[in-house]
């Protein structure tokens, strides 16, 4: 169900006002009067997607949702593409994601104007491309890429707490799944918040956090690569046709889905109307740290490590248990990694929360009553524990992940915004905007199903590691 908020009416004061009587919405701001043949909004829209957000806080947001730790592992992507592909790979995925980011913005925007705003991506599925397709398709994808990305966010953080207390105690006995519970304990905290907007001051702590990681990591491969202990850098690709057609794709989808965010819609849904414009500039923040970032990890690491880079290039700091840099460094970067990690599981966790509120919420009643209290607890509560059980339990659910990615991200993030634009603004088919719009879902949806077979072969290569609570 859809937020109803047209557009037509005079200019009005400066203030904006929110008033709710028996489920119905009526925003009044400084441009348009929203208001409607009436239509209620449900819990999940009313208490987790509060549209009080500005164009900076949605700039946090994204840039929280895009700019992650996983960015670590471009590095790795890059010793599977060399050089030039590699740069361009980065280049194009910025580009497309940014142009596709924009388009579904616009799309958004143009509902909202004739008085459907969908404030999340099964709605504008629903409106755009049919009843069916948002709740059989966008809507069980956009779930499950999300919660996948708790769940890796959770297990990666474990793994980061790992690393420090071997650093510091290399023969300690405690298991990789009591870290996981460890970040699990943190995620309980966290999860308890009660809308997307309230989270928009930790955003901004994660925005600090992913420039101090990324400055971290640049630097230390600088550092490795310019002294007698980094490994000889080699920049040779493999000699074997098939592994290296499999790595090639497998990179390529690295790169995408570490683009990927998959809640545009929320995401916008958090801003006070009039929305007009005010994604665009969230995402000229977003991408400013994205160019900064993505960029210095990937070149860096790669010069310093080649082919050697692994999953994670902070992995690389350490050459069998020895620290190449300062150990107080490595923590310090591990730290940050962590505490990023954290904000991103939680922003990751807000459709699953707007789902939860929806089901078990009353919007009758006061978002801080009992009635509503209490059933938040206790299902935000079982959802972290059961995003930390799966961490816990397959400590090789990166694999996995990537099959998620290959089957999520590509869609949500490359081929739905562009048929959206297609279907809702109707360029002529003779235009170019038409033409780059079919070319972008044509080959990112080709290359969705290519990362998905190289994924499950990877699965399969793996397999032979596979065991529950196993200590990676």
């Amino acid at each position: 169900m859809v937020a109803v908020l047209p557009s037509s009416g005079a200019a009005r004061t400066e203030a904006t006002t929110t008033t709710r009587e028996e489920g119905v919405i009526n925003h009044q701001n400084g441009d348009h009067e929203y208001s409607s043949p009436t239509q209620e909004l449900d819990a999940g829209a009313l208490f987790v997607l509060k549209s009080k957000g500005s164009w900076v806080h949605c700039g946090y947001h994204l840039t929280t949702s895009i700019v992650a730790p996983p960015l670590l592992s471009l590095p790795f992507a890059f010793a599977s593409l060399g050089w030039a592909a590699g740069v361009i790979s980065l280049v194009v995925g910025a580009a497309v994601t940014f142009y596709s980011y924009n388009l579904i913005s616009l799309v958004l925007e143009h509902h909202a104007k004739l008085g459907r705003r969908h404030l999340r991506f099964r709605d504008m599925a629903d409106d755009i491309l049919g009843r069916k397709w948002g709740r059989f398709y966008v809507g069980p994808i956009q779930f499950m890429v999300c919660y996948g990305a708790v769940v890796a966010c959770t297990l990666l953080g474990g793994q980061c707490i790992k690393a420090m207390y071997l650093l510091s105690n290399p023969d300690g006995k405690i298991k990789l799944y009591e870290f996981v519970i460890m970040f699990g304990c943190l995620m309980l905290i966290l999860a308890q918040m009660p809308s997307f907007h309230s989270l928009r001051h930790i955003n901004l702590v994660s925005l600090a956090l992913c420039l101090a990681y990324s400055v971290c990591a640049t630097a230390g491969s600088i550092y490795i690569g310019n002294s007698s202990k980094g490994p000889t850098k080699d920049y040779s690709l493999s000699d074997d046709t098939q592994t290296r057609v499999f790595s090639l794709f497998n990179s390529l989808a690295i790169i995408a889905t570490t683009y990927g965010n998959g809640i545009i819609p929320e995401i916008q849904a958090t801003l006070a109307p009039p929305v007009t414009g005010k994604m665009f500039k969230g995402l000229c923040v977003c991408y400013s740290v994205v160019t900064v970032t993505f960029f210095s990890v990937a070149i860096s690491g790669y010069w310093a490590f080649g082919n050697q880079a692994d999953g994670l290039v902070l992995s690389n700091f350490l050459d069998n248990g020895e620290a190449l840099v300062p150990k107080w460094f490595i923590l310090m970067t591990n730290i940050f990694t962590i505490l990023q990690l954290s904000a991103v599981a939680v922003v990751y966790l807000q459709p699953t929360n707007e789902v939860l509120e929806r089901t078990f919420a009353d919007a009758r009643s006061g978002e801080f009553s009992a009635r509503n209290v209490v059933p938040r607890l206790i299902s935000r509560t079982v959802s972290v524990v059961i995003a930390t059980t799966i961490a816990a339990m397959l400590p090789f659910f990166g694999d996995i992940n990537g099959l998620i990615g290959a089957f999520g991200f590509m869609p949500l993030d490359f081929v739905l915004p562009v048929v959206f634009y297609n279907l809702t603004f109707k360029p002529p088919k003779k235009s170019a905007i038409f033409w780059i719009n079919v070319t972008i879902a044509v080959v990112f949806g080709t290359l969705g199903v290519i990362a998905a077979v190289a994924a499950v072969r990877q699965i399969s290569l793996d397999a032979k590691n596979y065991r529950l609570f196993a200590n990676v």
